[in-house]
């Protein structure tokens, strides 16, 4: 099971040289996108007991639109592994406002994370 989360990447949200995002930035982005995974799974938020691996692989700009998945990866009694990848679909392409839709997608992180649902709401049905 997966989700995706689109989003546009607002100018106010570059904070160094470069117009470029900071890595939690997308990190936060894969909170969101898990809680939702893990809702659709079990029906419960979730706590996010940590990320085992963080790649950061391209940089995100102000004016990028990116998307988030959650995948899910193994499941647990009450853990639930998940394979979160971070990519840029559409870029600016100055400072105009003009922007493109990208032929291909740019990785820009990778993460493997662990989240944990009570046990009296985890589910292994699904």
């Amino acid at each position: 099971m997966k989700v995706v989360h689109r989003r546009y990447v607002a100018h106010s949200e570059a904070h160094y040289a470069g117009n470029l995002v900071d890595g939690a930035f997308g990190l936060k982005l894969f909170g969101d996108a898990g809680t939702h995974l893990v809702i659709a799974l079990d029906g419960h938020e979730s706590l996010f007991a940590g990320y085992a691996s963080v790649e950061f692989l391209a940089p995100v700009r102000g004016g990028d639109v990116v998307e988030a998945e959650a995948r899910l990866a193994a499941k647990g009694r009450r853990s639930r592994t998940v394979d979160f990848e971070l990519r840029i679909i559409c870029r600016s392409v100055d400072d105009s406002g003009r922007a493109e839709v990208l032929t291909e997608p740019i990785v820009a992180t990778r993460a493997r994370g662990t989240a944990v649902v009570p046990a009296d709401t985890a589910t292994t049905a699904r």
